[in-house]
């Protein structure tokens, strides 16, 4: 903006300038007049200047560091404190987890050998935000206070030869080479029709 003012400014005052030269020459009040004019031009550029200084907006506060996101491999953990090798640097550095974070899920990072996102900024403590993973699990775990496996139309559990099958009709089909089933107290085995072989 500053650069288009400066070049308003630079066009503006050699034309008002050689328009004054001109007329001194013909006339002696003409550089009365030519200087009237370049007065109303500098005021004119100068009240467009205000107008556009207006414009910009000022912080109110002062803008955050810069900050960058990268992965890195977690070599040592204790609550929310960690050392994390950030990629490309063969030296542990301190870093915390972000208080959103659950250290379970960074634990679990650790064990499956998996890279977590670090944000870093300058002056400030390296801080875990969260895991990536990069690879297929070799063992999927589930863990949680409730879980849910939900299906519209059906849900099928499978494992080579055998599989478990639910269908939205209420149907359950149970395929095996062998199944058995046992019970440490009551097995019942309710329904309208009990049909064997």
């Amino acid at each position: 903006m500053k650069a288009a003012r400066e070049g308003v400014t630079a066009v503006a005052e050699p034309e008002v300038t050689e328009e004054a030269l001109e007329a001194g020459a013909e006339a002696p009040d003409a550089q009365a007049e030519a200087s009237e004019v370049r007065t109303e031009v500098l005021e004119t550029l100068e009240a467009r200047k205000v107008a556009l200084d207006e414009l910009v907006p000022t912080p109110s506060e002062p803008l955050p560091p810069p900050v960058a996101i990268r992965t890195a491999r977690v070599v040592w953990m204790a609550g929310r404190r960690a050392k994390v090798e950030l990629r490309g640097m063969s030296t542990a550095i301190d870093a915390s987890i972000a208080p959103e974070v659950d250290p379970g899920v960074i634990t679990d990072a650790v064990e499956n050998g998996d890279a977590v996102l670090v944000e870093t900024a300058p002056e400030m403590v390296p801080v875990i935000v969260g895991v990536l993973h990069t690879r297929r699990p070799r063992e999927l775990k589930l863990k949680a206070g409730s879980i849910q496996i939900e299906g519209d139309e059906e849900v099928l559990l499978r494992a080579g030869r055998a599989a478990i099958r639910i269908r939205a009709d209420g149907d359950v089909e149970v395929v095996g080479g062998r199944i058995s089933a046992s019970s440490r107290g009551l097995f019942r085995i309710v329904g309208r029709i009990l049909r064997l072989n």
